[in-house]
């Protein structure tokens, strides 16, 4: 597979992961088709994919995708990411990197957490969109009155709820926090369907 096919099949999960999470992506975008899209990348900087979009219901929730050139992403990419972030007013990014990031910009990620939040993803990760697999049940995360309605009527607290790991990758792909609760929908063979909730650690 060729550079630029790998980019449209990862910049494809990217755009799905966007709408899953409730983000507002211009429709020629999700129909790209690869030609189009190899007609217009043109392989030289990947800075050109980068995405802006914001949320459907509210407009001042905005989040970033990065597609850093090097391999190992450093210290001056973080810097300008946050110069640009600080300037659109947007305290929120995807980084989707080659290699990882080297240990300097490590460092430097955890001192601007919690201000500015990354979500880091490697490229192998976003090739293939791990939600349509037939194994992967139905995730949908609650609001914040739903959780509180769920906690009433089964009288539970948060601790007695079932665990998911933050790291999870289905976690990772919508976007997850610790404290929210997400409802997990598996097909039954007996009940035809089945739910649980799992709160996320």
């Amino acid at each position: 597979m060729d550079a630029a096919t790998k980019l449209f099949f990862i910049r494809k999960t990217l755009i799905q992961m966007l709408l899953d999470r409730e983000y507002l992506v211009d429709a020629t975008k999700k129909e790209e088709q690869l030609e189009d899209f190899k007609s217009r990348y043109d392989g030289e900087s990947r800075e050109v994919l980068t995405l802006l979009q914001r949320k459907k219901s509210d407009p001042s929730d905005q989040i970033y995708v990065f597609f850093p050139d090097e391999e190992k992403v450093g210290v001056k990419s973080l810097r300008t990411y946050v110069t640009k972030m600080k300037e659109s007013q947007v305290s929120r990014a995807i980084v989707v990197v080659r290699q990882g990031m080297s240990p300097f910009a490590k460092q430097a990620l955890a001192e601007i957490q919690p201000k500015y939040k990354f979500e880091q993803f490697t490229e192998t990760e976003l090739l293939v969109n791990i939600t349509e697999h037939q194994l992967v049940p139905e995730h949908v995360r609650l609001t914040k009155p739903e959780k509180k309605a769920l906690l009433e009527r089964y009288k539970l607290k948060e601790s007695q709820l079932p665990r998911m790991q933050s790291s999870d990758p289905v976690a990772r792909y919508y976007g997850l926090e610790r404290g929210e609760v997400v409802k997990i929908t598996r097909p039954s063979e007996t009940a035809g369907r089945y739910v649980t909730y799992r709160l996320v650690s």
